[in-house]
């Protein structure tokens, strides 16, 4: 079953804003469909949210 953006708030408290939770979901599905593994595919969604944060990414009033 593909994870959708309501998902991103179980697996991560770095998924802020809607714009993050919907990429943590592409990421995640895309790794998904790519592997068949759903630990990895959270994994790398993780992975992909935690950089996107660090970078101040998908955060109101945050350069791009």
């Amino acid at each position: 079953m593909p994870w959708t953006s309501n998902d991103a708030e179980r697996h991560t408290h770095k998924a802020t804003t809607s714009e993050l939770k919907e990429l943590w979901a592409k990421v995640a599905n895309e790794s998904l469909a790519r592997t068949g593994d759903e630990g990895r595919a959270i994994r790398e969604a993780n992975a992909v949210i935690a950089r996107q944060a660090e970078d101040g990414r998908g955060e109101p009033g945050k350069a791009r």
